[in-house]
């Protein structure tokens, strides 16, 4: 854990907490300022939030891709918050679902260049997959602390070379979340 002079910045890879509060809770409409400013806490100044997704075709997808912007609106609509954008690759649609390209890569040298330039103190990392590792590894060999967040009621959601390499871990279960919904909607 952090102290309250530590400069923290939080990244989070938008697709995978859209996923894991889906599949946890069965809602998404979670308030990302509330949540970001919980994982802080009083233990450190928020620096920044780097939330990183990808764009859906607007001829593909148009409804969905509305939806999206509107959605991506909101989140730079959040003081202090970046969004940071990917793209979908279409291939076989409709039969076989689109997949992300270009979103880890950004989010993993985002957190290593920010490292570098001592513009942190402690990343807090919402993320679930092993793809991070090495840039995790990175941060703490430039001296730096890393926090990652697992999404739900067990640690299951996330693999286990993400969890050995985080300093720390947040359990953001139904507990923590229970004040960072969004008042109005059910998801």
């Amino acid at each position: 854990m952090f102290d309250a002079k530590d400069k923290v910045i939080v990244f989070i890879d938008g697709s995978n907490l859209y996923h894991l509060l889906k599949a946890s809770f069965s809602r998404t409409n979670m308030d990302l300022e509330k949540f970001c400013h919980k994982l802080v806490g009083g233990n450190g100044k928020l620096i920044r939030v780097y939330y990183y997704n990808a764009i859906v075709s607007k001829k593909l997808e148009p409804e969905r891709y509305r939806d999206q912007q509107n959605f991506y609106a909101s989140v730079e609509a959040i003081p202090y918050f970046e969004l940071r954008l990917g793209h979908l690759v279409y291939n076989g649609w409709p039969q076989s679902r689109p997949y992300e390209k270009g979103t880890d890569v950004m989010l993993a040298t985002d957190m290593v260049a920010h490292a570098f330039r001592n513009n942190y103190d402690t990343a807090i990392l919402v993320a679930s997959d092993s793809d991070y590792v090495g840039a995790i590894q990175v941060v703490k060999d430039v001296g730096k602390n890393i926090e990652v967040v697992l999404i739900g009621e067990d640690d299951n959601n996330s693999s286990m070379p993400l969890r050995k390499a985080a300093d720390d871990i947040i359990m953001a279960d139904a507990t923590f979340l229970q004040d960072c919904w969004q008042e109005n909607s059910n998801g």
